[in-house]
């Protein structure tokens, strides 16, 4: 029962994170949108460095050969695509670590469960062992009433 409540418990837990990091995002963009710091050094920059990217590889597609000027995209545009971008990003990484988180979770259980594994196979010898060194112990008692009964049987003069 415990191990079926894990599966959608998990699920659940996702999802609450999923839908707790959409307003934290949301409120990350408007913060990054009214701040003059994130407007020019966090938002803007990779803003126009994807615009850049984008007419690049427009350009070559259309077969334009060599340098070829455009116009940036203007600085309201840029911190409302880097403010987006922002937003985006907070939300890829809070799932991402929710993945690295579970994948730990199992290396953890499964290296528990390898361990508990190894710990019954070591038992398991130890009392393979222990019968061994019985069976050896029998075996000896055996021959030695074996050689008692051979000296009984000997006719005494």
């Amino acid at each position: 029962n415990l191990k079926m409540a894990a599966f959608p418990l998990g699920k659940l837990l996702y999802l609450g994170m999923r839908q707790i990091s959409k307003p934290i995002a949301y409120q990350l963009k408007n913060t990054a949108k009214r701040s003059p710091f994130f407007r020019k050094y966090i938002c803007s920059p990779p803003a126009q460095a994807l615009h850049k990217l984008e007419m690049f590889v427009k350009f070559r597609l259309m077969g334009a050969k060599g340098h070829v000027e455009y116009a940036a995209l203007s600085e309201e545009k840029a911190v409302e695509q880097g403010a987006e971008m922002l937003g985006e990003l907070f939300i890829y990484a809070t799932a991402a670590g929710y993945i690295v988180y579970e994948y730990w979770k199992g290396v953890k259980k499964e290296h528990k469960k390898e361990s508990s594994t190894n710990e019954h196979i070591t038992e398991l010898q130890d009392k393979i062992m222990q019968l061994d060194n019985e069976v050896a112990l029998l075996t000896t008692r055996i021959r030695s009433l074996e050689q008692i009964k051979k000296s009984d049987k000997t006719p005494k003069k």
